[in-house]
């Protein structure tokens, strides 16, 4: 659904800062906002495109202040595995054969919702996965974040199997996170060049936003306890899943939708139409 009306840049501003500092803490959430949000005012895989690019920014302010304890073996095991699924995503995501909205919803959610599950089942939230489990779920993280750009919740899930401090959690996440925007914004790019470029000042107040709620939740991470931090994330993980399959189960609307005209050209623009060529009032606030 695409709203007839555009959503106001403090409003905009406000969800990207809470995005922001939501994932310094849980190591997840810029994607899992901001992405929906914007797809109420552009093409979804446009809007995927566009907040890649404040996820990788986010990401890596994150990791400037903890990589010295990142997890090396864990982000070259599990993060070659998200690489490669991240690859396959985004190249689905820029084809016309690509699986339907409500299929990707409803596998994204039963597998968020059995991550997020197993966490909060298991002892002080620590869950065990054998090598193979691992890697896959590195490439199902992958996968989803490529195609759909919300990878953070299933890497999340997945990392909470690995016996580690809850800023190795988030060093790990978030170099994980960055090599993994690296491979998928340039198949965006190839694409989505044109509407990126037009949606510029967008892109930069969404980064604007993240980067100080990044700031603001760095400190809110200092202060909260291993095991509740753990089944915090647990429970944000399975609580999404169930909005997402609750979401893809829903019956789409038939009603006429009265932007589509006008959003069509902006569409058009991610191909191969250069920024000047857009036409007034397509782009997203400008």
């Amino acid at each position: 659904m695409i709203l007839a009306f555009r959503i106001p840049d403090a409003v905009f501003a406000l969800v990207a800062a809470v995005a922001g500092a939501v994932a310094s803490v849980t190591g997840f959430g810029i994607g899992s906002l901001l992405t929906p949000l914007l797809a109420l005012e552009l093409d979804a895989r446009a809007a995927v495109a566009i907040v890649s690019v404040p996820h990788l920014a986010a990401s890596v302010a994150r990791f400037a202040t903890l990589w010295r304890r990142a997890d090396r073996k864990v982000v070259i095991t599990f993060g070659s595995f998200s690489v490669l699924g991240s690859l396959a995503g985004a190249l689905l995501a820029i084809s016309t054969r690509g699986p339907t909205a409500s299929g990707l919803g409803i596998a994204m959610g039963l597998l968020l919702m059995l991550g997020g599950f197993s966490a909060l089942a298991a002892p002080n939230g620590n869950i065990r996965f054998g090598r193979k489990s691992a890697g896959l779920a590195g490439a199902a993280s992958g996968f989803f974040g490529g195609l759909v750009g919300s990878q953070g919740p299933i890497r999340s899930a997945a990392l909470l199997a690995f016996d580690i401090s809850k800023e190795s959690f988030l060093a790990t996440a978030m170099a994980i996170a960055i090599v993994v925007d690296l491979a998928r914004i340039p198949v965006y790019l190839s694409v989505h060049h044109g509407v990126m470029a037009h949606e510029w000042k967008t892109i930069l107040l969404a980064t604007a936003g993240t980067l100080a709620g990044t700031l603001w939740g760095n400190r809110i991470l200092r202060a909260v306890p291993v095991v509740p931090f753990r089944r915090a994330v647990a429970c944000l993980v399975f609580v999404l899943g169930v909005a997402v399959l609750v979401t893809a189960l829903r019956p789409p609307s038939s009603a006429p939708n009265p932007t589509r005209g006008r959003r069509s050209a902006i569409r058009a623009a991610g191909s191969s139409t250069p920024r000047t060529a857009a036409p007034v009032g397509a782009g997203r606030r400008f």
